[in-house]
């Protein structure tokens, strides 16, 4: 577990060849080697989708836009990326300060990048008002694989990551500011699981996710560690 950019602006994958995140002015950049199977909530394109590339884009504080889907897909292409084959997420946290981490194990090699801004800690399952606009702070978790896994273990893979990001939470006791009960999340957090589903791998594909399997136990792991780094330093220069 590291926080690379704080040191070095590109960071290369220990263990897959060809995968390499960079960090912009304003956004991470994240290459892949090749064409993914991607699921995501971020912004644009969310659900499924076919991903060689994913943008976490930092915006001010004060960002207002009409079409922020339009004005993500315009700036994808001016930064060299194909809007049709992109996942873009917004963020206002510190992009110096995001965590990564890789694991390299049963039939999988996997890489977990989180960046972490809390001021929008929430609980989930609380009744509240809601409404369109909330202060700044998000939990953004990106997971690549390059592994085989079935559509139905990358959603186990994304309720994995979930319980994982709310155990990091309680662990580092941050709670919402309304009511003082310990937080799950914040109101805006995305994620986003791209699997390369190389024919490398044979017939090994992973059905599941959960914690009883090795992928899954990485995969909370990962986004645990992350979660935990990047928000227990986010107020940190």
């Amino acid at each position: 577990m590291t926080q690379p950019f704080r040191i070095n602006p590109r960071y290369t994958s220990r263990y897959w060849e060809g995968l390499e995140l960079c960090l912009r002015d304003d956004r991470i950049e994240f290459r892949l080697p090749q064409v993914c199977h991607a699921l995501s909530s971020a912004i644009w394109p969310g659900g499924f989708s076919k991903a060689d590339g994913l943008v976490n884009w930092k915006v001010p504080l004060d960002y207002r836009c009409d079409d922020p889907v339009a004005d993500l897909k315009r700036r994808c292409e001016e930064w060299g990326f194909q809007p049709t084959s992109t996942v873009g997420f917004l963020t206002a946290a510190k992009l110096t300060h995001a965590s990564v981490t890789e694991i390299h194990g049963d039939c999988f090699r996997l890489l977990c990048c989180t960046t972490a801004g809390t001021r929008n800690a929430a609980r989930a399952g609380m009744k509240r008002e809601t409404y369109s606009a909330y202060m700044p702070g998000t939990i953004n978790t990106i997971l690549l694989l390059d592994a085989r896994m079935t559509e139905s273990a990358m959603v186990n893979a994304i309720i994995t990551a979930t319980e994982a990001k709310t155990a990091a939470l309680q662990q580092l006791n941050i709670r919402e500011t309304a009511n003082g009960e310990s937080a799950t999340g914040t109101t805006t957090d995305a994620i986003a699981i791209a699997v390369s589903q190389s024919a490398c791998w044979g017939k090994s594909e992973h059905a599941y996710a959960g914690v009883a399997t090795t992928i899954g136990c990485a995969i909370g792991e990962a986004v645990y560690d992350t979660v935990l780094e990047a928000a227990s330093t986010q107020h940190e220069v």
